[in-house]
């Protein structure tokens, strides 16, 4: 069974959204202020925390941000913080989803359960790894989803380690954004198109090495992942 921390503030927000989880078959721990949030992870590390934005003891996307530094777990907003520009944030600090108030709980768990699918299977097929030039190792592992460079692993969030495998597996070929938001997130908007940008810099920021990329932007398509890495960054 899968454990989520979900912390929200407004009671009648997180008792809903709580019992329809549970209804969904999932673990649910509800926290109202982000210090208890903080001393549950400590006891228990959840398999995804559904996370407010403004909280009475702090603002949720600077726990996030302190959070990613250690622990690598799945984080979907949900916040009444609509602009894009805080999409954008969110997306920036390792988000796997972003829902704005009001939701429907029912949707919500609906990206929970397509978040938890996402994770669970590899968008790669016919391979268990792929090693790049120049000492880069990425393995399609189901459930580790890890990649290497000189043999040090490189942390990437689950979102990020989508986006990679995707273009990895279609190395050579643009991939236009709207693919990518398909196929790595299920999203068919193209309002969220922006957020593929994101995830981009965020990859090209761990795996680039000495003046290489790995990822070109083919500008107003999408991009391609080249294997030989190019002497000049793009982009």
């Amino acid at each position: 069974m899968k454990l989520i921390y979900l912390i929200e503030d407004h009671y009648s927000i997180r008792e809903s959204v709580e019992q329809y989880l549970k209804l969904s078959g999932f673990e649910v721990a509800s926290f109202s202020l982000i210090k208890n949030l903080r001393k549950a992870i400590d006891q228990r590390v959840p398999d995804l925390i559904i996370q407010d934005v403004m909280l009475p003891d702090g603002d949720g996307f600077v726990f996030v941000k302190e959070l990613k530094q250690k622990y690598d777990i799945p984080i979907i907003f949900m916040t009444a913080r609509t602009m894009e520009s805080d999409r954008i944030i969110g997306f920036e600090l390792g988000a796997d989803d972003y829902i704005s108030k009001p939701f429907s709980p029912k949707e919500l768990v609906l990206r929970v359960e397509a978040l938890f699918r996402r994770i669970d299977k590899s968008l790669v097929q016919n391979a268990s790894q792929y090693k790049m030039n120049n000492g880069v190792r990425m393995d399609f592992d189901e459930i580790t989803h890890t990649c290497y460079i000189n043999n040090k692993e490189i942390f990437l969030t689950a979102a990020e380690w989508r986006v990679l495998a995707l273009l990895i597996k279609n190395q050579g070929a643009l991939v236009n954004r709207k693919d990518i938001l398909e196929e790595g997130f299920n999203y068919h908007s193209a309002s969220y198109e922006r957020i593929v940008d994101t995830h981009i810099k965020n990859i090209r920021s761990k795996i680039d090495l000495e003046g290489s990329s790995w990822i070109e932007t083919v500008r107003g398509y999408g991009y391609r992942f080249i294997d030989e890495g190019t002497s000049e960054k793009k982009g």
